[in-house]
């Protein structure tokens, strides 16, 4: 396996960001650049390329929620098994 080097991470202020998302976007995926959005300098969320070996990862989520009934209502203590 060849690894290539990676570009730097380009830092971008979130208010930058949202009305530039797609073009931002398609640096990650084109040019493989890693994007991290900050808020007042604070890195907040990281835009990283998906990589083969997380492809694989995701594969083998995917399927495993067979019926999610209301995703937007908070999960309340009861209904998770480890807290039992």
């Amino acid at each position: 396996m060849v690894h290539m080097k990676q570009p730097p991470t380009v830092r971008i202020p979130k208010s930058r960001f949202k009305p530039r998302a797609f073009e931002y976007f398609r640096l990650v995926e084109q040019k493989r650049q890693e994007i991290l959005i900050t808020d007042h300098g604070r890195p907040v969320v990281r835009i990283a390329p998906v990589e083969e070996a997380d492809e694989g990862e995701l594969a083998a989520l995917r399927g495993l929620v067979v019926k999610y009934v209301e995703p937007f209502e908070p999960v309340g203590a009861e209904d998770w098994e480890a807290a039992r």
